[in-house]
């Protein structure tokens, strides 16, 4: 069972040359601030004695309510990921389409606990400002409206993504070493984990056809998190956010080093988040247990919901709602191997913060296969597919493209959980789960049909399944 803290104080991430443990100079319990400083090179030192507070502290980070003396607020910096100053007069007042848009992570995150998804009142927009600051607007027409998801399970996530990238690499890198040594193209199927992403052709020359690659980006960089599936890690979600949600403004992207300048928002407050401080939100949410199944059903419940993980194989469902993927590491390495310009690399460190998950109870409840690996029942295949078309535009109901991936084009949801995050769709305007099935198109048509075709009581079985699928703590 996992711990969970709930405190109105919020006393946390204590000064570089303390020990994590050392509380004697800690904050008085009525301090309004959230964070405090935290260096990353110490807590990595300090090895797994560290890990539990380190999450702990990772925590308080997520649910704190940050305050304008502690740096929230961007009055002179743009939405953009790219540390950019804005064009128009500063801004520090909430509002949903450019942001700021939140107090804390956890006021959207929040179901059924912190870490959660959200309901359609905790809905973000993804405007061009996220990428282009040419396009910092609260006009509608440049935004996508996005639903809450849920971090529960994200670490597991993250890692299988990591294998699968490099097992897709290591592909590419054999088809050029075998094109040079035999003089002609070698074609190379790209597979992973029993998950297809295509082919390329590897040319004698070391250029690449990644015309028929599919599902990924061309760099085979594997990224499972968003409902695109634009980030890599956890880290580069949480930098990104920090700044777009709350304007907390990481040192890894926007501090001196990178920007010129400790304060590049302009409002007072220099460092407003050290490295050490994303990496305890990282490992809170890395550390969050993998939703499980419902356990005390009713024996109709049990009944039908068996009958129903039958059909929701046979209509063709888990060919990409997959139920596990097998994970052969449980080591959680923070900053990981796949990050991106502006976040935390492995060579900017002295060594990265290590979390061994397998120290975790939960862990222990995770079925292994004949090999002993992990299998981790994400009911996803961490891929992208196009599931909306002209006749079904329910689920694709985007304006803009985000990250070069296309309005149709979205990573497929895993389902562990689903039972608890109503709504559902990307924008969280579809309120059964009967709904949702009937709205998906695309690569996604034949199973929809199927599912369409079916007797009431079996969808109804299907159903029963589904919401058998819930996030527990």
């Amino acid at each position: 069972m996992r711990k969970v803290l709930i405190s109105s104080a919020i006393v946390l991430l204590l000064p570089a040359a303390m020990s994590l443990a050392d509380e004697a100079k800690a904050p008085p319990p009525w301090d309004e601030r959230v964070t405090r400083a935290l260096d990353f090179d110490t807590v990595a030192k300090q090895g797994p004695a560290a890990t539990e507070q380190l999450i702990d502290l990772g925590q308080r980070l997520f649910e704190g309510k940050f305050t304008l003396k502690e740096g929230a607020g961007r009055p002179e910096a743009t939405q953009a990921i790219v540390p950019t100053k804005r064009r128009r007069p500063a801004q520090t007042m909430f509002q949903r389409m450019a942001g700021l848009d939140a107090n804390a992570c956890a006021s959207c995150h929040n179901v059924p606990f912190a870490g959660g998804a959200g309901d359609f009142t905790a809905n973000v927009f993804v405007s061009e400002g996220f990428e282009s600051a040419d396009f910092d607007t609260s006009d509608p027409q440049f935004s996508n409206e996005r639903g809450t998801n849920s971090m529960f399970g994200a670490g597991l996530i993250e890692l299988l993504a990591r294998e699968m990238t490099a097992d897709l690499r290591a592909q590419r890198s054999a088809a050029l070493k075998k094109a040079r040594a035999e003089g002609a193209p070698v074609t190379q199927p790209l597979e992973t984990k029993g998950v297809t992403f295509g082919k390329l052709v590897a040319h004698p020359d070391g250029s690449l056809d990644v015309s028929a690659v599919e599902g990924i980006d061309h760099d085979l960089t594997l990224r499972p998190f968003s409902q695109k599936g634009v980030f890599a890690s956890l880290r580069q979600f949480t930098v990104n956010a920090m700044n777009q949600h709350h304007g907390m403004q990481p040192v890894e992207r926007f501090g001196t080093e990178w920007t010129g300048t400790a304060d590049f928002d302009g409002d007072g407050v220099e460092d407003e988040l050290s490295r050490g401080q994303i990496s305890a939100l990282v490992a809170w949410q890395a550390t969050l247990p993998p939703p499980g199944r419902k356990t005390d059903l009713p024996e109709e419940w049990q009944t039908a919901a068996a009958h129903g993980e039958e059909l929701f194989s046979k209509t063709g469902c888990a060919e990409c709602h997959r139920p596990s993927l097998p994970l052969d590491s449980l080591t959680f390495l923070d900053p990981g191997p796949y990050e991106g310009a502006g976040t935390l690399r492995p060579s900017d460190v002295e060594a990265p913060i290590a979390i061994d998950f397998s120290s975790f109870e939960w862990v222990k409840t995770l079925p292994r296969d004949d090999r002993g690996r992990v299998l981790v029942p994400l009911f996803g295949d961490l891929k992208r597919h196009r599931i909306a078309d002209a006749a079904r535009d329910t689920l694709g109901n985007e304006l803009l493209s985000q990250r070069f991936v296309a309005r149709d084009v979205f990573l497929t949801a895993e389902l562990w959980g689903i039972g608890s995050t109503a709504p559902y769709g990307h924008r969280g305007d579809l309120t059964t789960l009967d709904e949702v099935i009937e709205a998906h198109g695309g690569e996604a048509t034949e199973a929809r049909k199927t599912y369409s075709a079916l007797p009431e009581e079996e969808k109804q079985s299907i159903i029963a399944f589904l919401r058998s699928l819930e996030i527990t703590q």
